[in-house]
């Protein structure tokens, strides 16, 4: 959706709202399509003393699986944007931060794309102490012990061979 804030240019004070759902199910992240329903758009744009500001607000539900025990996960989700806009920009440092206009329009999808990618997390994980799963037979570990036996090092092969035969 592209905002136009000409209706909001002549006077400081004005605001203009906008509220909407974006389909992002599309949107590949790590290998997964994990906002299968519509993001929620919402905000508003306003001027304040010749500076233009966007307050966005993304709420959507993140499908994904924990990192170690791979169990669904659905992650309830709140992002907020809040970034300065202006038609052209003096100092190149500034580039990244501030949104630029083209012909008094900002392109919202676009706004909102780009922070979903880049607040993603990498991976997610069920509970912060998660065991995941046995990497012999991949049983659960939060469930218990899975039975397979321990590994044992071979540079300590000899100390093993010695507590199983009792000495």
């Amino acid at each position: 959706m592209r905002l136009d804030i000409l209706p909001i240019r002549a006077v400081s004070g004005e605001v203009i709202s906008f509220d909407y759902t974006l389909n992002l199910a599309e949107l590949e992240l790590y290998g997964e399509y994990p906002i299968p329903e519509p993001v929620r758009v919402s905000g508003y744009a306003e001027h304040r003393a010749d500076l233009f500001l966007l307050h966005m607000d993304l709420a959507f539900c993140v499908e994904t699986r924990c990192a170690r025990c791979l169990k669904p996960l659905s992650i309830p989700t709140v992002l907020h944007v809040e970034r300065p806009m202006a038609d052209s920009v003096e100092n190149e440092e500034d580039s990244d931060e501030i949104l630029l206009l083209d012909n008094s329009t900002i392109d919202l999808d676009e706004v909102a794309q780009e922070t979903i990618v880049l607040e993603a997390q990498m991976s997610t994980l069920c509970r912060e102490d998660c065991a995941g799963l046995c990497a012999r037979c991949g049983a659960d570990l939060n469930e218990g012990p899975c039975g397979c036996a321990p590994e044992v090092d071979e540079r300590f092969a000899a100390l093993a061979d010695l507590l199983h035969r009792g000495e």
